[in-house]
């Protein structure tokens, strides 16, 4: 019988592998396929591969949510490494809407608070805890899920992704925040519902989405 031979496979990680040891994004160039160009190596410093999420939010948008960026937008040094961060404050009652993240994997860890963080399988099976202080959950890529703020006080929590900008789908913004708008008979006829329904919805979202309050930036 011949002898097997077993044959590297390729990297499946969600972005490609970096071909150098640091790329510092260059925000003010255009974006190419797979990030930013690099800032000249004359022009990286050390402050370059730190960043500050120590600092307590002074607004919230409609969701009671403040979202600080650790993705290649808000922490230039992730560009090409395939990683990106962020910190997310929720006031009391305070969600994280139901999204997808269609390039990366979540984990996170809770810093404060009591958060409900639950996402949905492609066969509808709904998984969720309610964890505190120190413990960490992980979302899989693509999945629809969400975090709820359900303590007494204001919650903290760190989500990681194995991409630098792991893109970022509101479930409900994705049917009724198009340009242009999906059609009511599509919705009525997918939710069973009437017209004044999925109108009065639209009419909600529309009068809460002016400034930072449907912010749809990055990824979280």
């Amino acid at each position: 019988m011949p002898s097997k031979v077993i044959l590297p496979f390729p990297s499946h990680a969600s972005d490609p592998d970096p071909l150098q040891d640091i790329c510092v994004a260059d925000l003010d160039a255009p974006i190419s396929i797979n990030g930013f160009p690099c800032k000249p190596a004359s022009e990286v410093t050390s402050d370059d591969f730190f960043t500050d999420f120590s600092k307590d939010p002074t607004t919230f948008d409609v969701f009671k949510r403040a979202v600080t960026f650790g993705d290649v937008s808000g922490f230039p040094a992730v560009n090409t490494q395939g990683v990106s961060l962020f910190r997310i404050d929720l006031g009391v009652g305070g969600i994280n809407p139901p999204h997808t993240h269609p390039r990366a994997t979540e984990a996170g860890i809770v810093l404060k608070g009591r958060v409900l963080v639950g996402f949905v399988t492609t066969n509808n099976t709904f998984f969720s805890k309610v964890l505190t202080p120190g413990m960490v959950f992980l979302i899989p890529r693509a999945h629809v899920h969400f975090q709820l703020n359900v303590g007494k006080g204001k919650a903290t929590f760190v989500p990681i992704f194995n991409s630098q900008n792991p893109g970022v789908s509101d479930s409900v913004g994705t049917l009724f925040d198009t340009n242009p708008s999906v059609p009511n008979s599509v919705l009525t006829k997918s939710f069973l519902v009437s017209d004044d329904v999925i109108n009065a919805i639209r009419s909600a979202r529309t009068s809460n989405k002016s400034g930072h309050q449907f912010n749809t930036r990055s990824s979280y």
